[in-house]
């Protein structure tokens, strides 16, 4: 329930907001702005946990606190700014945290989804340098621009895209972050080659977007590799053709992989745990003379030592923020896949959540090993 105010002002009275580094997040009533000029005010429906959010939540990455977390999400637009064009009042949207302007130098080349009139925000403010969330007075900050898990948000409405009416709102919630990073890490980053081989590190949802990828760009082996054995079939319903488990041996995981493509190694690693110590073993395992290594996940250690011998011979590695897709003309691209059932988001949702209990999905159901998304019922 909400109650407006003359000014415009709502009180939300429900978001998860953590007050503190490691301390469970605390249902909350708090106050939601109106929407200023450009931007859209958002009332959520679905919403999703992503590894991401847990990094925010350790502090060790941009310590900003009080903080909503949450930037996986998809809701209706309760409200628009004044120059706020193509969207209007009763739209479902998908939230995201990267823009697509079109117009600048970055847009027009069209080698980065990394617009430079609409970046990444990673202050935990709007574009402006003000949040639009305070709780008994004191400023909230967001999750990148988002902050999903709260009924209401606010978001600079370059960075929402509407939701094709034939894709369930659920399924949009697990476009607008982890799996969408996957894929398009192996579809726009790499892009994977008919009949090539690809080793992917790391499968929970951005991993087994890229396997899925992968499949879809006609891979003739996608190697998966994971610790987590519960994982298999869910790996092999996404498109992994050969399950890895390193507990299962005393190797490093590049020579597992050199032994299962016959000493050559893979065309292309997508690393997806953000464990600094995979960095060289994902590099390892890919081809002298021209494999191709991408990573994708963050973790909260941020140095890793190179071994440059390793990339002396003809490999590379770059990064990417959600997998390079440019979200008004690429990721369309995805969901049209998503409605002709060439890609089944269901096999990601393994467990769902009211807010109010978001703190089983967020402390709890993550651990569990069977888990791989937790969808939250706003």
């Amino acid at each position: 329930m909400v109650d407006n105010t003359t000014q415009g002002m709502i009180t939300c009275k429900a978001a998860a907001v953590a007050w503190n580094a490691f301390e469970p997040p605390k249902l909350e009533e708090i106050r939601v702005e109106p929407p200023k000029s450009t931007e859209v005010r958002i009332k959520m429906l679905y919403a999703s946990i992503c590894h991401t959010d847990f990094i925010f939540w350790t502090g060790k990455i941009y310590n900003l606190f009080p903080r909503i977390f949450g930037h996986e999400g998809a809701g209706m637009i309760e409200s628009v700014g004044e120059k706020v064009r193509g969207l209007k009042v009763g739209d479902t949207v998908m939230t995201l945290y990267v823009g697509e302007c079109g117009e600048c130098s970055n847009c027009r080349l069209g080698k980065s989804n990394f617009c430079s009139m609409y970046p990444m925000q990673l202050t935990g403010l709007m574009y402006d340098g003000s949040s639009r969330m305070s709780v008994m007075g004191q400023k909230i900050y967001h999750a990148f621009s988002c902050s999903t898990w709260s009924e209401y948000t606010v978001v600079e409405s370059n960075l929402v895209v509407k939701v094709d009416p034939r894709i369930s709102l659920p399924h949009a919630s697990l476009l607008s972050c982890g799996f969408t990073t996957g894929y398009g890490a192996a579809w726009k980053e790499l892009k994977v080659e008919k009949g090539s081989t690809v080793a992917v590190i790391g499968l929970g949802a951005v991993g087994l977007g890229a396997a899925k990828a992968s499949q879809i760009l006609g891979a003739s082996k996608i190697f998966g590799i994971d610790i987590n054995e519960m994982k298999r079939d869910k790996a092999r319903a996404l498109g992994v053709t050969d399950f890895i488990n390193p507990k299962h041996f005393d190797k490093p995981v590049s020579e597992l992989i050199h032994e299962a493509t016959g000493g050559l190694g893979v065309d292309y690693c997508i690393e997806c745990t953000g464990t600094p110590a995979l960095l060289n073993e994902a590099i390892a395992s890919t081809r002298v003379g021209g494999g191709e290594v991408v990573l994708v996940s963050a973790g909260v250690q941020k140095m890793a030592e190179l071994n440059y011998v390793n990339l002396l011979v003809g490999r590379t590695v770059k990064g990417t923020i959600f997998g390079g897709i440019r979200i008004h003309s690429d990721l369309p691209q995805i969901v049209e896949k998503c409605i002709n059932k060439e890609i089944d988001l269901d096999e990601l949702i393994t467990h769902e959540v009211s807010l109010a209990d978001i703190n089983k999905g967020f402390m709890e159901y993550m651990k569990q090993p069977d888990c791989v998304k937790v969808m939250i019922k706003l």
